[in-house]
């Protein structure tokens, strides 16, 4: 939930650390804060709010250095408060930086206090950097003293270190939360993401869980969670600037949604190429692990939840194989009954939701070992921890609200429905071909879905004075009326819940009046005739219908009846399609509220907290 970044080398890195703290901001923008190394003492520059505000005291008083760290915090111990920002100091001696939970942090407190500590702030995070000079003072280097903290920490974490007694390199350590060296020449950098690093290099290394690294101009040095030295693998980042920057949108949420065509296309490339489904797209070991699967069950947390909600009905009517759907934070506080021929499909934009990798680990520790990640970050950590892998290829997404990692995420899981109907003989070739062909043509229909732009900002109109609103579907399409209401509450503050149409009537009907607009979910499948007797129970009661459409299901508009046509209707990736429209809704009802669109308040991108 908050950014790092922090660099070691021979001229002034300030530059280099805002930048990259401004690329890092969608992952917290409560306050921001920069430390670094500067003629025998810790220089340090911290502010409320976002990177800017930071920004323009670190260029009041000419901040330099050579060695130093910087954050962007989302608020967790400790309120929006200045001394509650990061870097932390100890002493005037140790800064640190750190995303994460230390979750044994009031006894540390009380140690260190008994130790002659005082406390500045009411985080988390100050315990970790008392504990560092704690053993520092004792005469142990950086690495070491680091090392002996961390050990003692319960919970998550990825940390940096600077040292005035050690002037010459940082320390960084992670468990449970993202970290990366990035490598250039004569010097190099540490970050949460590779956004925060493309400015200097491409060639990046991902720590893993217990890695401690020191890092310095020269090299870096890694260590595992048993103190071996060990050689981590060099990769070259294919993210590109270009896909950081705003180019002629507005807003980050705007610009991914109007790249989902080109998301979509690169998502289902492979599968396309091929023409086929092939277990063979979920890895080396798709076929065998695949063959083996009785059963599925879905963890994912938020808008990934929702994409899991829409894959059960893609499983269970295409496969025909039995699908439960868990919210990660409550699936492992809770007594399951384990089978370990169930396959274990977590979903996570980032690969680092918390609730979700540690339901994972929950699931591994009851003997579920068939594993499959959903994810659009390579190289994360729950891709890393499960047996099969399918990368969504969305590109990077800033805004918090996620747009085209949703529907490159039901791509994958459309794609996993039909290749175990495949492996099942569930499949016939025909079949297989149609899917194939709807996959192909899903860009061009979504891109139609996009041209509704101007007829839905003119509705965004009749929302942006509203309180509450309701959202409407049926069958596969309750999850899209999900999302959409996700999305209104999101960034436009508006209060909004979803049903299923169908249980209107056994209480939301009461909350219907004409300040409360209808959001309806109505593609022309079969159960339209049934979506338009819902709405007669509304229409009845003086609210007000707003009905997303496909081109032939033969709606009239009349008072109190507003009716939007997408082009047609898709068939099976339906649910697809009728997401583009909610998106946009909840885009253009948050302009005209005047909301930070892509950092909605309270918010943040990568979610790493319990």
């Amino acid at each position: 939930m908050c950014g790092i970044v922090g660099a070691v080398a021979n001229r002034n890195v300030v530059s280099t650390l805002i930048e990259g703290l401004s690329r890092l901001e969608y992952r917290g923008y409560d306050s921001a804060g920069v430390a670094v190394l500067s003629s025998g003492a810790i220089e340090r520059v911290r502010a409320v709010g976002r990177v800017s505000n930071m920004t323009e005291k670190a260029n009041a008083v000419h901040l330099s250095g050579q060695v130093g760290i910087g954050h962007t915090r989302w608020a967790t111990h400790g309120g929006v408060t200045e001394s509650n920002a990061h870097p932390h100091v100890s002493k005037g001696e140790i800064a640190v930086v750190h995303n994460g939970i230390i979750e044994n942090h009031d006894e540390q407190r009380t140690r260190l206090k008994a130790l002659g500590y005082d406390f500045t702030s009411q985080t988390d995070t100050e315990v970790i950097a008392h504990l560092i000079h704690y053993y520092h003072a004792q005469g142990l280097n950086l690495l070491t003293a680091t090392k002996k903290a961390v050990a003692e920490l319960t919970g998550a974490f990825a940390i940096s270190v600077i040292s005035t007694k050690e002037p010459e390199h940082m320390v960084t350590a992670r468990l449970g939360c993202p970290l990366l060296i990035g490598l250039g020449e004569g010097e190099n950098f540490i970050a949460s993401d590779v956004s925060a690093v493309l400015s200097v290099t491409r060639k990046v290394i991902y720590l893993e869980d217990g890695d401690v690294a020191d890092i310095r101009r020269d090299g870096v040095t890694i260590f595992d969670k048993h103190d071996a030295e060990v050689t981590r693998k060099i990769h070259l980042s294919d993210v590109s600037l270009a896909s950081l920057e705003l180019g002629p949108y507005a807003h980050f949420m705007q610009k991914e949604i109007h790249e989902q065509p080109r998301a979509l296309t690169d998502t289902i490339e492979a599968l396309i190429d091929d023409n086929n489904f092939s277990p063979a797209l979920f890895g080396d070991k798709g076929g065998e692990v695949l063959k083996q699967a009785d059963s599925i069950l879905i963890l994912a947390a938020g808008t990934s939840y929702y994409a899991a909600l829409t894959a059960k009905y893609w499983l269970e009517s295409i496969a025909k194989i039995p699908t439960n759907v868990e919210i990660a934070s409550e699936y492992r506080y809770r007594d399951s009954v384990p089978n370990p021929r169930q396959l274990i499909v977590t979903i996570s934009q980032s690969g680092e939701t918390l609730d979700t990798m540690e339901a994972l680990k929950h699931a591994k520790s009851l003997g579920q070992h068939l594993t499959l990640a959903i994810c659009n970050v390579q190289e994360s950590a729950i891709p890393r921890a499960s047996a099969l892998v399918f990368y969504t290829r969305a590109g990077a997404e800033i805004g918090v609200a996620s747009t085209k990692a949703f529907t490159t995420q039901l791509v994958a899981l459309f794609t996993l429905a039909a290749t175990l109907a495949k492996l099942r003989g569930l499949l016939s070739e025909a079949l297989e071909q149609e899917f194939l062909t709807a996959l192909r043509q899903l860009a061009g229909s979504v891109q139609h879905a996009l041209n509704l732009e101007p007829q839905i900002r003119e509705w965004a109109k009749r929302f942006a004075d509203k309180e509450h609103a309701l959202f409407l579907g049926r069958g596969i399409h309750y999850p899209i009326a999900l999302e959409g209401a996700l999305k209104l509450k999101e960034i436009s503050y508006i209060h909004a819940e979803a049903y299923p149409a169908g249980e209107l009537k056994h209480g939301p009907l009461a909350l219907v009046d004409n300040n409360m607009p209808v959001v309806v979910i109505a593609p022309n499948d079969v159960l339209l005739e049934k979506v338009k007797s819902n709405m007669q129970e509304v229409n009845a009661r003086g609210g007000e219908l707003f009905v997303f459409a496909d081109a032939d299901s033969h709606f009239t508009e009349s008072e109190g009846v507003h009716v939007i046509r997408t082009p047609r209707h898709v068939g099976v990736l339906s649910p697809i399609l009728h997401t583009i429209p909610v998106q946009m809704l909840a885009y253009h009802a948050a302009l005209l509220k005047g909301t930070d669109v892509d950092k909605p308040r309270n918010l943040a991108k990568s979610v790493t907290v319990e």
